[in-house]
């Protein structure tokens, strides 16, 4: 994992966020509207840059509200995808957030998106809910969101034992 670097989103690494987006997601998120989120109390978001090429691989956007953290995207680029990115890149979330004084975590993911879905229960999150049809896809059909959780303190327990 020597080959990336976490580090705050930057304006010049949004034009790259919305491509990775639109390629890791059927409703795309534009420029305009990462800025937009990036603008929201007590939002903020985390880039993995290609060491080599100082190139955005992946990032994440979070919302801290009191002692709670929401993942609102976390995506890597298709070309970086098994390369553990997505692991750097919600480790990373992990300590944000817990910095920030959040207690717990949550985050919504696709019911179909098993390779997400396995990283998440991986690091520690549990299935607390599901939404029925959440998301559109581009082709008209709709997938259910799972709604996942964890404990932070007891998620840093267990991953430093």
């Amino acid at each position: 994992m020597n080959d990336y670097e976490l580090s705050p989103v930057q304006d010049e690494d949004i034009g790259m966020m919305s491509r990775i987006h639109l390629l890791s997601f059927d409703d795309a998120w534009t420029g305009a509207m990462i800025r937009r989120i990036l603008t929201m109390p007590g939002t903020f978001g985390i880039v993995a840059r290609d060491r080599r090429h100082w190139t955005v691989s992946g990032f994440a956007l979070l919302r801290l509200a009191a002692d709670e953290c929401e993942v609102l995207s976390l995506a890597v680029a298709p070309e970086r995808r098994g390369a553990g990115v997505g692991g750097l890149l919600f480790d990373g979330a992990i300590a944000q957030a817990s910095g920030a004084g959040a207690e717990k975590l949550f985050l919504e993911v696709a019911e179909d998106n098993t390779v997400a879905r396995s990283l998440y229960t991986g690091r520690g999150l549990a299935p607390v809910g599901r939404r029925p049809g959440y998301y559109l896809r581009k082709d008209g059909t709709k997938a259910a969101a799972v709604t996942m959780s964890c404990n932070l303190e007891s998620l840093a327990i267990r991953t430093s034992a």
